[in-house]
């Protein structure tokens, strides 16, 4: 009961923390860090161990396939060799640089524990970037690369941790013999996940009621995690390949109700398992702590600093090298969202998170145990404080002073897409006759003819009867609840009908937020 009572507090002092950065402007992870710290100090904390077997699974399932239905294949295909570059070339600089560091700081530690910390550092984590770049206008390009790197840079960065273990904890390393097979699982993860996803999404056509096919989507992401790691795939690559393509398989198949509730859910699903990670990892620290001696918490924090400062130097040298021959290669070229400002950004948006936290939770313990499991998971926790707060809290001002601009590609094609539907939904009342059509055919029409008026002839995000719809619907649905206080109306009567004014509500696009 006492652990129960712990999480729900936890949750609660989540979304109060959660609450203060959207305030502040700031990415929500650095408030979960900083509470992660607390809790490490907080006596009488129960002692809550996780699987090291469960941990990736539990962590980074969920949280890939979320990224991967949201994913873009244009804009990969589009940005591929900055995305490559980052996903690719920045980890394994970044876990080449970490290892030298670690090996000169402790001699004892094991090359292969010291390129298993490299590799558990060298990722960064999206959700803490793009939770800052959502409030600042920055260009389409750059966010793009940051999502794509995100997505693809976890594959890197297991491979080199999987290899890293494996040689850790047997003591023995041949490339020859576990390359051709680690080869093998890249190229059948590559192919098992998009044929799982024909093979998801026919099965799915029958399943209509939307909690069977949330929990269901839950059910794939974990079952297709574990399967893949059975076999000896990638199951980074196959979640996220499964993802992309069961994204474009269920477009236009889904029915809204189960879109909206599902988004709904799988948002609030990731915000658990960051809450949750960076609890753990926090209760981490303090058995860690206690069983070190005052000279070796001292020396295991100038580890971590120094890690810290070698995954940020790292990343800005990459950057601004890989943007600078990029640039001579274009012969000049001074686009907004390709010269020095951008590649600083990108440089800066490096701060780790949830994958940091799953890898490094996930070393073997007891005995005999990782090596140096526990300076591995304080430094890992130490890059994690270091890159949310430090980065974290200056990146906006940072973009700000940058005063990086956005041409609003995705704008424009919102703006033409929607003038085509309108176009499209009127072309198909052609042929009706009644009041009701004639009214709906009005509507479209009045929507285009203010479209042509403009000068990039885009349809305006708001159709002309929206606002009058919503004020009639907020009316009805006061008089309703008036029904339901006076008694006239019960409970179950006023619930159908509120849900129906909710629905009439979404017809209608949503108030500009100011």
């Amino acid at each position: 009961m006492m652990i129960f009572e712990w999480i729900v507090g936890v949750l609660f002092g989540a979304v109060l923390l959660a609450a203060l950065a959207r305030r502040l402007g700031a990415p929500y992870p650095v408030f979960l860090a900083l509470g992660g710290i607390a809790l490490a100090f907080v006596p009488a904390v129960p002692n809550l161990v996780l699987d090291p077997e469960l941990a990736l699974a539990l962590f980074l399932a969920p949280v890939l396939l979320d990224a991967g239905y949201a994913t873009s294949l244009r804009d990969l295909r589009t940005h591929w060799r900055p995305i490559a570059g980052l996903a690719l070339g920045a980890v394994v600089a970044s876990t080449l640089a970490v290892a030298v560091v670690a090996k000169l700081l402790v001699p004892d530690m094991p090359i292969a524990a010291a390129v298993v910390l490299g590799a558990i550092v060298a990722p960064p984590d999206a959700v803490a970037a793009l939770s800052v770049l959502r409030h600042v206008d920055l260009p389409h390009r750059l966010t793009t690369i940051l999502r794509g790197e995100s997505l693809l840079n976890d594959a890197g960065s297991l491979l080199i941790y999987r290899l890293g273990v494996m040689a850790a904890m047997t003591g023995t390393f041949s490339p020859a013999e576990i390359g051709p097979a680690f080869l093998i699982g890249i190229l059948g993860s590559l192919v098992v996940g998009p044929v799982l996803a024909f093979a998801y999404t026919r099965a799915m056509r029958p399943v209509a009621d939307a909690p069977s096919v949330i929990v269901l989507q839950f059910v794939a992401a974990f079952g297709i995690w574990i399967g893949a790691e059975h076999v000896h795939l990638s199951g980074v690559l196959t979640v996220v390949t499964f993802a992309i393509t069961a994204a474009r398989l269920t477009a236009g198949r889904t029915p809204p109700r189960t879109r909206i509730v599902s988004y709904a859910v799988w948002d609030t699903a990731v915000f658990v398992l960051n809450v949750l990670a960076f609890v753990l990892i926090g209760l981490q620290i303090g058995p860690i702590l206690e069983r070190l001696t005052r000279d070796q918490q001292v020396a295991y924090a100038l580890v971590g600093a120094a890690v810290f400062a070698t995954v940020v130097v790292v990343r800005i040298v990459w950057v601004l090298s890989a943007n600078h021959f990029s640039r001579l290669g274009a012969r000049g070229e001074t686009r907004d969202d390709s010269g020095p400002g951008a590649a600083t950004a990108v440089a800066w948006a490096g701060m780790r998170g949830i994958v940091t936290i799953a890898t490094a939770l996930a070393l073997p313990e007891g005995d005999p145990g990782f090596p140096y499991r526990d300076l591995i998971v304080l430094t890992a926790f130490c890059v994690i404080i270091g890159t949310l707060t430090v980065q974290g809290l200056t990146l906006r001002p940072l973009l700000g002073h940058l005063g990086l601009k956005d041409d609003d590609p995705v704008g424009r094609e919102i703006g033409y897409g929607r003038t085509q539907a309108y176009g499209a939904a009127l072309h198909s009342l052609d042929g009706g006759s009644g009041a009701p059509v004639e009214a709906l055919r009005e509507e479209f029409r009045m929507a285009l003819e203010s479209a042509e008026a403009q000068e990039d002839g885009f349809a305006s995000e708001t159709l002309p009867s929206d606002a009058a719809r919503r004020g009639a619907i907020e009316a009805a649905r006061d008089r309703v609840l008036a029904l339901r206080r006076s008694g006239e109306i019960g409970d179950d009567a006023y619930y159908v009908l509120e849900e129906e004014f909710d629905w009439a509500e979404l017809n209608a696009t949503p108030r500009a937020e100011s």
